[in-house]
């Protein structure tokens, strides 16, 4: 009879890794040219009562819909919980790639989004009269989760650099210029 015990393994798996080479490539030619600036499109259209589709390059339509205590179908999220997962996509991907930058493999990353929100102005049809700044979100707290061959301290790290540079925490942080006008 064999009596031998097998020795423990610990066995690691990581996400799929980014083209580091390509990344550093990238941020060379934003090093050479800080200036330059790429577009965003989109093309949004109103099925009725509140629900869109909002179509982006190629890919399937982005439903919007609102809850049913705000006179919506509740059949795809909020505006708002749609721009919340642009910002949770945002930071997921700068976490990425100053991971993939200083050589951390990740083996896992999620980010927790939550923001208080208000709508007593009705959207402007009739509701509280407001100013600006007390529309919208109000507050967003974000938890991340990540986890990585790398120590906490490397880890909290990367966490502020990719937040620090995040395009879209940078959008909601700073005002912006932003036009609406009717079409020709």
């Amino acid at each position: 009879m064999d009596t031998t015990v097998a020795t423990p393994q610990t066995i690691s798996t990581y996400l799929r890794p980014i083209d580091r080479d390509g990344l550093v490539a990238f941020a060379e030619k934003g090093r050479n040219n800080p200036g330059s600036r790429g577009k965003n499109n989109v093309h949004t259209v109103m099925q009725g009562m509140y629900r869109s589709l909002s179509y982006v390059g190629k890919h399937a339509a982005v439903v919007v819909d609102e809850p049913l205590h705000l006179f919506g179908e509740d059949t795809a999220p909020a505006p708002g919980e749609i721009v919340l997962s642009g910002l949770g996509g945002c930071l997921a991907v700068g976490i990425t790639a100053v991971a993939t930058w200083k050589q951390v493999k990740l083996s896992k990353l999620e980010v927790f989004l939550e923001a208080d929100i208000g709508n007593p102005a009705a959207w402007g049809a009739g509701g509280a009269e407001m100013q600006a700044p007390d529309m919208g979100f109000q507050a967003i707290r974000a938890t991340i989760v990540v986890e990585g061959d790398a120590s906490r301290e490397v880890l909290e790290e990367i966490v502020r650099v990719a937040n620090f540079y995040s395009p879209v925490a940078n959008s909601m942080r700073n005002p912006i210029p932003m036009t609406v006008s009717v079409a020709e």
